[in-house]
């Protein structure tokens, strides 16, 4: 598998270059993931650090579940793998758990965002709240939110990556 990344035509509208922009950020996390066995995937390879590209993609399924599905949309969407008793329960894990099933998660949350987002306003506000502060917010603001959180994390994988085996770029 080679992902392919792309960036937005420079002349986009501002919806193409928002939507355009997330799609880059998560096609490059995948692509930092891109090869490697579970095993370097579980890894956490910048000590003191437990983060590992497999805990970012899991991180990543349960962001793109909450804005898109629960603050977006107003779906009762739970939690995939963290629970009031262990908040950070996506970054835990053990021999048992697979990118496969990881990547799978992700890529179906990817999906229901691409769904629910479609024909929506970018000004319009969000039909849920954010859990936390009550806030709605638009679609604009969530799309540059998305481009922030993958673009932090990306930087992230790019570290773990190059640990792990030395690969290196953008």
């Amino acid at each position: 598998m080679t992902t392919e990344r792309r960036e937005p035509a420079t002349d986009a509208d501002e919806r193409a270059m928002l939507e355009g922009w997330v799609e880059y950020h998560r096609q490059t996390l995948d692509w930092k993931c891109e090869g490697l066995t579970d095993e370097q995937l579980r890894t956490a390879a910048v000590a003191p650090s437990t983060l590992s590209l497999m805990g970012l993609v899991r991180h990543m399924a349960e962001v793109e579940r909450s804005w898109y599905r629960r603050v977006l949309a107003a779906e009762d969407a739970g939690p995939i793998y963290y629970s009031d008793e262990d908040p950070e329960g996506e970054f835990r894990l053990t021999e048992a758990d697979t990118f496969a099933e990881a990547r799978a998660t992700w890529q179906a949350e990817i999906e229901a965002a691409r769904r629910n987002a479609a024909g929506v306003p970018l000004g319009e506000p969000t039909r849920g709240r954010h859990l936390r502060t009550g806030e709605r917010y638009t679609l604009r603001w969530i799309h540059t939110h998305m481009i922030e959180e993958y673009a932090r994390h990306n930087g992230h994988a790019d570290l773990i990556r190059e640990r792990l085996d030395g690969a290196t770029g953008d």
